[in-house]
C-alpha cells in the first residue's frame, strides 16, 4: 500500500509533466508588404489569440522581403504563414490553406483594377491593343492575374496584345504614378494601392477602366506536416472570430472563411 502511495506522486507528476509537453510551438508570419514595424502590429494580435485559444506557444516572426519569406515557407521555418495568393501557390507543396481573408464587398475574393489616362483613348479592354501597360508584378493577383483573367474572358491577351512593364519594386502605387505621368498608357493595381496613390495625383487625371476577375483572396496556411487535428483547431478559431476582434482589425480584414487548396487552381492556371 505505502509503495503505491509513494508512486502516486510521481506518477501524478509524469502525467503533469506530458500535459505541459503537448502544448507546440509555432512561428506565424505574413508576406512582408508592409515595413517591419507595421508587420509586428499586424501580427502581434493574431498570434496572441492563437496562442490563447489552441494552448500552444505562437509567435510571430518577420522576414525581410518576398523571396525570403516563401524560402521560409518551403524549408519549414514559417509554421503559419499569412500570404498572397500567388506565394500560396508557390509553396502549396509544403503548405495547405486552412481559410481565406475576407474583405470589402468581394468577400474572399479579391479584384484588381485596369486605370489610364482620360486622353490615353482607352475606354474599353480592345483599346488596350498594343498599348503600354504597366503591371504591378506577374506574382500578383490583383495587380496583374486579376486583370489578365477578366481581358482574356473579353479576347485580349496582355502578354501578347499589349507592351507590358512591371512596376519598381512592384509596388502598385508606382504604376499610378507612372501613368500619370504618361510613362505607360494604362496600368494594372490592386484596389488598395489605387487608393492609396491617387491622393497623390492630380485629380481626374488618371481614371478607372474596368475591374478585373474576382480570384481567391490572401490564404491563411500551415505547414503540411503539421498534424490534423492541430490543423482543425486552427481552422475552427480563425473562422469563428468575431467580426470587431482586434486581431482581425490589425490585418485589415473582417473575416476567414474556410478554404481549400484547390480554391487557387485559378491561379495557378493564369501563373501558367
Amino acid at each position: 500500500m505505502k509503495r503505491i502511495i509513494l508512486l502516486l506522486p510521481v506518477l501524478l507528476c509524469l502525467a503533469y509533466g506530458e500535459a505541459l509537453g503537448a502544448a507546440e510551438s509555432y512561428t506565424l508570419s505574413m508576406l512582408p508588404v508592409e515595413p517591419q514595424e507595421k508587420l509586428t502590429a499586424m501580427l502581434t494580435p493574431l498570434a496572441a489569440r492563437l496562442s490563447t485559444a489552441t494552448g500552444n506557444n505562437i509567435r510571430p516572426m518577420l522576414t525581410d522581403n518576398a523571396a525570403e519569406y516563401e524560402a521560409e515557407l518551403l524549408r519549414g521555418g514559417i509554421v503559419i504563414g499569412y500570404e498572397s495568393p500567388m506565394i500560396y501557390v508557390n509553396a502549396s507543396s509544403q503548405h495547405e490553406v486552412l481559410a481565406a481573408a475576407v474583405q470589402g464587398k468581394d468577400g474572399a475574393q479579391q479584384r484588381g483594377l485596369i486605370i489610364s489616362r482620360p486622353d490615353a483613348g482607352i475606354a474599353a479592354p480592345q483599346d488596350l491593343k498594343g498599348k503600354t501597360v504597366m503591371i504591378t508584378s506577374r506574382a500578383s493577383a490583383d495587380g496583374y492575374l486579376s486583370q489578365k483573367q477578366a481581358l482574356k474572358k473579353a479576347g485580349l491577351e496582355l502578354e501578347r496584345d499589349c507592351r507590358l512593364s512591371e512596376a519598381a519594386a512592384g509596388r502598385g502605387e508606382n504604376v499610378v504614378l507612372a501613368v500619370s505621368l504618361g510613362d505607360a498608357d494604362a496600368g494594372c493595381v490592386s484596389i488598395t494601392a489605387w487608393q492609396r496613390a491617387k491622393k497623390f495625383i492630380k485629380p481626374d487625371s488618371v481614371t478607372v477602366i474596368m475591374r478585373g476577375a474576382p480570384l481567391p483572396n490572401w490564404a491563411l496556411s500551415v505547414s503540411r506536416r503539421m498534424p490534423e487535428a492541430q490543423k482543425e483547431e486552427l481552422r475552427a478559431v480563425l473562422t469563428s472570430l468575431p467580426k470587431k476582434d482586434a486581431a482581425l482589425q490589425a490585418l485589415g480584414v473582417t473575416a476567414f472563411k474556410a478554404a481549400e487548396d484547390a480554391d487557387y487552381d485559378i491561379i495557378r492556371h493564369l501563373a501558367e
